[in-house]
């Protein structure tokens, strides 16, 4: 059965946010917005849910996830940032980029990539997903929500619970947001490279 929370897009629900975050530690999966389309969320430890998202995505094992962080120092505890690096997240951090760092030893080893040993790593922003990692005390196991065969993020709702009625735990309904997923740049050449191109101004990493 899928649950669905309306939330309002500015002022996030406490009670709906707390009762998304008890779903999450519970082993759910679900979808949330962000400020790049809807993502599909769970809890980082919980395998189960990581292969329910490998099978709606039809992911392969080269996949990189990405650890949705409130904000720079949790984002440090999970990724090996450079002084370079840093000041670059620094100017584009809350917003619409993924950045492909070395991970941490912090990161299961199921969410990195299996040879290059990388994690990707954003910061959204976006109020209900900043009030979700707020209350969950951690970082989101993300991907953004790109059904096989397609290139842009499902950002309507309704098309959302189509897709997907029953396969997921909980859509959180935030209203329309953007259909352009994250701009994603590889840092571990220590300088950024842009691996696709998406929302915000890729041209900035350029």
């Amino acid at each position: 059965m899928t649950q669905i929370f309306e939330v309002h897009a500015q002022n996030p629900q406490p009670r709906l946010i707390s009762q998304s975050v008890a779903l999450i530690r519970n082993g759910g999966l679900i979808v949330y917005p962000t400020d790049s389309g809807y993502a599909l969320g769970c809890h980082i430890g919980d395998k189960k849910a990581l292969d329910r998202i490998r099978k709606i995505r039809k992911l392969d094992k080269a996949h990189n996830f990405t650890l949705v962080c409130r904000d720079l120092s949790e984002l440090a505890i999970y990724a090996r940032v450079d002084n370079t690096s840093f000041r670059l997240l620094k100017n584009h951090t809350p917003g619409p980029y993924t950045f492909i760092l070395r991970a941490t030893p912090e990161v299961p080893n199921r969410l990195q990539h299996p040879k290059k040993k990388t994690i990707g790593i954003r910061v959204p922003d976006n109020a209900i997903a900043l009030s979700l990692l707020e209350s969950l005390g951690e970082p989101i196991m993300s991907t953004s929500l790109i059904l096989p065969e397609q290139d842009m993020t499902l950002a309507e709702p309704e098309e959302i619970l189509d897709a997907l009625k029953g396969q997921v735990d909980l859509i959180i309904n935030g209203g329309f947001v953007s259909d352009q997923p994250t701009t994603v740049v590889d840092m571990m050449e220590g300088y950024p490279k842009i691996i696709r191109h998406g929302a915000g101004e890729p041209e900035a990493f350029e």
